[in-house]
């Protein structure tokens, strides 16, 4: 049986041209709707190591009916039974993501073995959906999605935010039509063709941060890590305050659970962006990650603020795991505001009224 999703409408806050073509999101007044997910069982023999399962799938999107291209990557996110980020990776349209899953047994506030998978674009939430991770050790678990690219009938053409002086960029003769090009390959989805355009662009100008930039996601694409880490390193140099370079690079380490090392960028991308979401929201995870609650406090706030409501989720589970039950009571009930639609709703409301001071 399919399960039909209707996604909500795509709205962009880009600053400049290259957060078009890096974050694919120049796809203003489109939308994207799920049309299917399957999810299969195939019990494997258990592995002597104990509890750990894999859970994939294909992430695909359908732009061949629309007049816009659809976004050349989009963000996989799986959260364990309490919220909690468990991995993340950067997908291809097309592309397979794969996770790794130890359970213990302490899964956190609901032990109930259920984990949800959410696909986000630069925009936000697109959809989420739950799968439950139990049984025989060593099971895969699979989760296809595939979406269709529209543009919204009759939708005006978005405004693009004032372009930060800051983040502006004046190249060269010499590689201002091959940054137009790259950009066209990226568009094209030939990422080969644009990973040696943007090569040649950097080898003639390593100052060129926005290149550096594009070059790291489109390495991301390729699913080549190492590089693009290389890549955001060399614009971060170029350019310290380049937000967006930043954040990526906050990001791909917070994917790789390199939480200590994702601090600093993610410190830079909220001092030059206080206002993105995402960057408050990673910063406030990596300090929860490496137990330091009391400085993710503010950020998980901030990102709560700005529209994230899972940010409320984690500050709940801190204060839970703190003792203070009424402050997570209260989170929990703002998440639930947000969030009414919750799959685990029945469990807060539970929560809620045991602990919630009158």
């Amino acid at each position: 049986m399919k399960a039909v999703r209707r996604g909500s409408q795509f709205v962009s806050d880009d600053r400049n041209a290259i957060l078009d073509l890096t974050r694919r999101s120049a796809f203003l007044g489109s939308f994207l709707i799920l049309l299917a997910g399957t999810f299969l069982l195939s019990p494997v023999r258990a592995s002597a190591q104990g509890s750990t399962y894999r859970v994939w799938g294909d992430v695909k999107i359908d732009d061949s009916k629309a007049d816009t291209p659809g976004p050349a990557t989009l963000t996989v996110i799986l959260y364990d039974p309490s919220g909690n980020v468990v991995a993340r990776q950067t997908v291809s349209n097309g592309g397979r993501y794969r996770f790794n899953v130890t359970k213990s047994a302490n899964e956190g506030l609901f032990d109930s073995g259920s984990h949800e998978i959410a696909i986000e674009s630069e925009a936000g939430e697109i959809t989420r959906v739950r799968v439950f991770i139990n049984g025989v050790s060593g099971s895969d678990f699979r989760q296809d999605f595939e979406f269709e690219w529209k543009t919204k009938f009759g939708s005006p053409k978005p405004t693009i935010g004032v372009i930060s002086a800051a983040d502006a960029y004046e190249r060269p003769a010499a590689t201002k039509s091959l940054f137009q090009k790259a950009k066209g390959a990226v568009e094209k989805k030939n990422y080969a063709q644009a990973t040696t355009l943007l090569g040649e662009i950097v080898a003639t100008d390593k100052l060129d941060f926005q290149a550096w930039t594009l070059l790291g996601t489109v390495y991301l694409v390729q699913e080549k890590p190492v590089e693009a880490e290389k890549a955001y390193l060399s614009a971060i140099e170029a350019r310290p305050t380049f937000s967006l370079a930043l954040l990526n690079l906050g990001r791909l380490r917070t994917s790789q659970k390199k939480y200590e090392q994702a601090i600093e960028p993610l410190t830079h991308a909220v001092e030059a962006q206080p206002q993105s979401a995402e960057a408050n929201l990673l910063l406030g995870e990596a300090y929860l990650q490496i137990k330091k609650g009391s400085k993710a406090i503010a950020y998980l706030n901030e990102a709560s603020n700005l529209g994230r409501p899972e940010a409320h989720l984690r500050l709940g589970w801190l204060y839970n795991a703190a003792g203070m039950k009424d402050k997570a009571a209260i989170e929990y009930a703002e998440f639930l505001k947000k969030k009414p639609d919750y799959s685990d709703r029945r469990k807060l409301e539970e929560y809620i009224r045991a602990n919630k001071k009158v």
